[in-house]
Parts: C-alpha cells; structure tokens; sequence
C-alpha cells in the first residue's frame, strides 16, 4: 500500500464495492471513503474521478475486459477490473502506473489474475459494437432519447453527460447548476411576493427564489428531505423559505394564495446524469410513463393555487416527450385559459410551449421549463 498511487486506487475500489454489492449511491458513499483515507487534495480528486467514471462507464469498461475473463467476479476483482481498465482507456494515466497501482491495491491471491486481465485490456485496439456500449447507457435510455430527441441531439446529450460535471457555486455558497439557477431566474419572483416550491428538496430553488425578496413556501413529501430544504435554507441565510410536510399532488393550501407556483418535478432525470454518476443504472423504461403520469397529476393540483395574474412555472430535469412535451400537452387540453409566456432564449430551444435545454447546448444539465400565466 505504500507504492505511489496505491492508497488512491485502493479508497476508489473500496467505493465501487460498496455501490455495486450494496446498491449504495455513489454520492453518498464516496464522502465516507474519502474521509477514511489520508489523502491530499489531489489524490481525493482522483478517486472521484475514478469513482464517478468507473461508475458511469461500467457498460464499456465491462465490455472491454469481459473476453479476458472466464469465471465469475467477486464484488472487489469487478471493482478493481474496472477502476484498471478506466485508467488505461479513458485517462491519461500510463499505463504502466495504471496496472501497477490496481494490482497493488488488491489482496495477493488475486493480484496474479488482475494483473494478467488488465495487461490484456491494456493491448486492446477498441472497436466497440454499438453506441449504447461505447457511451455506457443501458439500451432503453439511448432508445428513447433517439425517439424523443433524434439521432443527431440524442448521442451528442450523451455524450456530453458522460462528461464530469462542473461545480457552480451561488453568491451564497449554495452549489447548484446553471440550468437550475436560471430556472430560477425564468421564475422572476418579485420582492413580497409569496411563492410555492412544491417538489422542494433539497432547496435550492426554493432560496434561489427567496433571495429575490419572496415568501417561498417549501413542500415536500418525506420529512427527513424538508429536513434537508430547512438545513440548506438556515445554512444560506434564506429567512423567507418555510420548509413543510405537504403532498404536491393534494397540496394543503387555499386556491389562489400564491402569486407564483412552481412544480420542479420529480421526474427520469435523464438530463443530469453526468452529475448522478449511478443513476442510469437505476429504474427502467416503465418509469417514463409512470413518472408523467405522476406530473400530470401534480400540475393539475398546482394550477388553482395560482392567483388570477400569477404565473404557474413547470420544469424538469429530463429530456423524455413524455415528461416534457406530455405534460405541456397534457396542461393546454385540461388549463386551456392558462397564457404561455414565449421560451426563454439561447441556449434554450423551443419546446412545445417552453424552452429545452440540452446537456451539450451549455455544459449545464438537460432542463425543461415551462411558464403559464393564469388570466388576471
């Protein structure tokens, strides 16, 4: 464990048995392995790196180092094949450093075995047999995406989230994309005025939209995730957020009490995958449907809580018809007196009656929004 890189590759295979045995989130396991390693600045970052990136790429990775492999893989040889083969075919580490260091982060029995696997890897001239191997998605996100989005904008979002995410940090400290902040800012919440987050956690809409001067009432369904939108409001200073219990689908206000509504659904998420490195490995196909179906419900709860002259703001972060252009459907046939406001500009496109931000359009996550104004 004392030869260079050793500890790094070791705290990274570490986390990736815990996500792959355990079902754990990476976002939620790294933090414990990194505050377990004496690790300076750089190595830490190096284990995200190959934490998140062999997450993300298990598909590819798997699929290069499978033909070398004849038997079946304990939780810690998998991780340690991956975090190998990651290094070797998609970083600029030599590879001689990258071999060495894994084998060596691995127990002795299986040192042998690993080493020979990813000194093979190491010679492989790649030529993958499909798009959905080469970029590590499972089939139905890439074939939906190529329905909803077309060849050309599907591969390109995918690629782009295969891509680390960039950190965004607020006036406030509070780390939140881009595409967030300026659903944020499209919801123009104005000095006294009361606003409803009703799919609130983990805030950070909600004390964006209080800096603005604004009365945000903070909803959510799980109270340990009011919890976390209370925290994170006392941690910025956003006095005007008041976080509570409350079910976004039969919201427990009067109608017309709010001169802004806004339903940040829970939706696929398949605009932020590059920040959720495990998430397109969870859920499936069917969740499409049942996830719009859901928004449906929600959007119909919010539109009477909406003051005659207030506006109804609808925003997801995914990038599936259903969820986006289903639900703007969905709110023209049952809410046809609701007033579209015209979709925001560049690097938003037109989508339905709103804007779509795609993941490459800006490095920020994919986002849908949506704005409605209820006749005064």
């Amino acid at each position: 464990m004392s030869a260079p890189g050793v500890a790094v590759r070791r705290a990274a295979i570490d986390a990736l048995v815990r996500i792959d045995r355990d079902d754990a989130y990476a976002n939620l396991v790294l933090p414990s392995v990194l505050d377990g390693a004496e690790l300076d600045e750089r190595d830490r970052h190096l284990v995200t790196e190959l934490v998140y990136g062999s997450t993300r790429r298990r598909r590819s990775l798997d699929w290069l180092y499978a033909p070398f492999v004849h038997r079946e893989l304990d939780p810690e040889v998998r991780a340690a094949l991956r975090v190998g083969t990651y290094q070797l075919h998609l970083t600029d580490v030599p590879d001689h450093a990258a071999v060495s260091a894994t084998v060596g982060a691995v127990g002795g029995r299986v040192r042998g075995f690993v080493n020979a696997v990813l000194r093979k890897v190491a010679a492989v001239d790649v030529t993958w047999p499909d798009d959905a191997t080469r970029l590590s998605y499972p089939d139905w996100i890439l074939d939906r995406l190529r329905g909803d989005l077309g060849e050309e904008d599907a591969l390109a979002s995918l690629e782009a989230m295969n891509e680390p995410a960039v950190t965004h940090r607020r006036e406030d400290g509070y780390v939140q994309d881009l595409a967030s902040q300026w659903v944020v800012e499209l919801c123009d919440a104005q000095p006294g005025e009361r606003v409803a987050d009703l799919c609130a956690a983990p805030g950070g809409k909600s004390t964006g939209l209080a800096r603005s001067g604004a009365t945000v009432v903070a909803g959510d369904l799980r109270p340990s995730r009011v919890a976390l939108v209370a925290a994170n409001a006392e941690r910025t200073g956003a006095a005007g957020v008041h976080a509570l219990v409350a079910d976004a689908a039969a919201p427990p206000f009067p109608d017309q009490t709010f001169d802004r509504v806004l339903v940040d659904a829970p939706c696929t998420g398949l605009g932020v995958l590059r920040r959720r490195a495990d998430a397109r490995w969870r859920g499936g196909p069917e969740d499409v449907e049942r996830l719009a179906e859901l928004q449906r419900r929600i959007v119909d709860a919010a539109v009477p809580l909406v003051r005659p002259g207030g506006l109804l703001v609808y925003s997801v972060c995914t990038l599936t018809a259903a969820e986006t252009l289903g639900v703007d459907a969905h709110l023209a046939a049952a809410w046809p007196q609701l007033e579209p406001l015209p979709a925001p500009p560049e690097p938003w496109r037109p989508w339905g009656r709103g804007g779509l931000l795609l993941p490459q359009a800006a490095g920020a996550d994919g986002m849908m929004i949506l704005r409605l104004r209820r006749p005064a």
